[in-house]
């Protein structure tokens, strides 16, 4: 694999990551996406874009579903931290709710029940942009992937199919029917950043770069730890990191994060609101805080601050 190199001062995740490839990891187990939970088609979901966008962004994070065991409770605790409103969706077979920011959908919520003695955890389901999402799903097969969710389409959102790359990390793709939100900085309460921690992750990023067309950045190591960028349109799109290798309980998983104006703040309140702080709230060497959380039921998710004169574009 070609990995393309640029200096850590000008992609601000190597800060970000760095310090996360050395703490995240410790707190995941196997979580309820491994059972494939997710929504039934028959969900009449809001576009993600209002109007349609034309813009396609292949490997962007478009969308976020936590799969949960008590839907109020996870409705109380974001739409406290956050601000997020809630719109509940009902069928047979499924509770879920649609999460929106100042009218716009930014998350779903889908309650799945965990059976006694079961140590699988709650967890958010990150979902990668893709144009064709059948395409998309037998080049991740022919590169190791397994398929946890054939492709369906939902009314309103598109196709998607949730997947888990070679080495175990559980992410979806999704082919919005009204295209992809455009390349703007996300408002505070929005998803900003998602990290990848792997065993491998040069042969992960090798992964991701055939399933969805990524250019691939390799930054300066530090140690043994290996960073990297995934970007497409010229755009940074996710990091790839070292899982730390001190503890056999670590597995791979996607860790997504919210904009906000300030982390202490956030954890603070988070905990205030019944959850946890995993890791606490870090000022890395652009002077922004990340902080890592859990929600009551014990999903894991990160918060960030960004500045206007922060910029996730693809150095030339």
């Amino acid at each position: 694999m070609h990995i393309r190199r640029h200096p850590v001062r000008t992609i601000l995740w190597a800060a970000i990551d760095s310090y996360l490839g050395t703490l995240l990891g410790a707190f995941v187990g196997a979580s309820l996406l491994s059972a494939a939970a997710v929504a039934s088609p028959l969900l009449d979901l809001p576009p993600l874009s209002s109007p349609q966008s034309r813009e396609h962004h292949s490997g962007k994070m478009i969308w976020a579903d936590l799969v949960t065991p008590e839907l109020g409770n996870a409705e109380r605790f974001y739409g406290g931290l956050f601000g997020w409103s809630f719109r509940d969706i009902h069928t047979a077979d499924t509770d879920y709710a649609v999460a929106t920011l100042n009218g716009r959908p930014v998350a779903g919520l889908v309650q799945r029940a965990i059976p006694a003695g079961d140590q699988k955890q709650p967890a958010w389901l990150t979902f990668l942009a893709v144009r064709d999402v059948d395409t998309a799903v037998r080049l991740a097969r022919g590169g190791g992937a397994t398929v946890l969710a054939e492709p369906r389409s939902y009314r309103g959102r598109g196709r998607q199919a949730v997947l888990s790359d070679p080495e175990g990390a559980v992410f979806a793709m999704l082919a919005s029917s009204s295209g992809d939100p455009g390349d703007f900085l996300a408002a505070p309460g929005e998803w900003i950043w998602v990290s990848l921690l792997a065993k491998d992750p040069g042969a992960t990023a090798a992964f991701y770069k055939k399933t969805f067309g990524y250019d691939v950045f390799e930054l300066p190591q530090e140690g043994t730890a290996v960073h990297i960028v995934l970007s497409s349109d010229d755009y940074a799109r996710a990091g790839v990191n070292s899982l730390p290798q001190d503890s056999k309980r670590r597995h791979p998983h996607w860790l997504n994060f919210v904009r906000v104006a300030d982390a202490a703040d956030t954890a603070a309140k988070a905990v205030s609101l019944g959850g946890r702080t995993l890791v606490d709230p870090y000022v890395d060497r652009h002077g922004g805080r990340i902080a890592v959380l859990a929600d009551p039921a014990g999903a894991p998710f990160g918060v960030m601050e960004w500045t206007g004169n922060d910029s996730k574009v693809e150095p030339k």
